[in-house]
């Protein structure tokens, strides 16, 4: 995850256009909320296959990028394997930024 990602994903947070942690990524996703989820390079198999199921049958799009350190430093908190983003325009520039 590239330096750019990460400054929009601090962006977006300070905006408060994201959530974080597995249950309430999930509510968004539900909800319809939830534009993009990003997911932890080492994220455990389990919970990245919930993940992936649910936003499969929701139509959100899933991208695996960085390490947990590296998003929970993103968006100033301890570690966060899961982030969901809530507003349209930042999942379009951040999948355009992780490819």
């Amino acid at each position: 995850m590239d330096k750019k990602a990460l400054s929009l994903l601090g962006l977006a947070n300070r905006a408060r256009k994201i959530t974080t942690g597995e249950e309430l990524v999930l509510k968004a996703v539900r909800n319809g909320k939830a534009k993009m989820v990003l997911i932890s390079e080492d994220i455990s198999e389990k919970t990245e296959k919930t993940i992936r199921n649910k936003c499969e049958y929701y139509n959100v799009v899933v991208k695996k990028a960085g390490t947990r350190e590296m998003i929970g430093g993103a968006i100033g908190k301890d570690t966060r394997a899961i982030v969901a983003i809530l507003d349209k325009g930042f999942a379009i520039k951040l999948a355009e930024l992780l490819g």
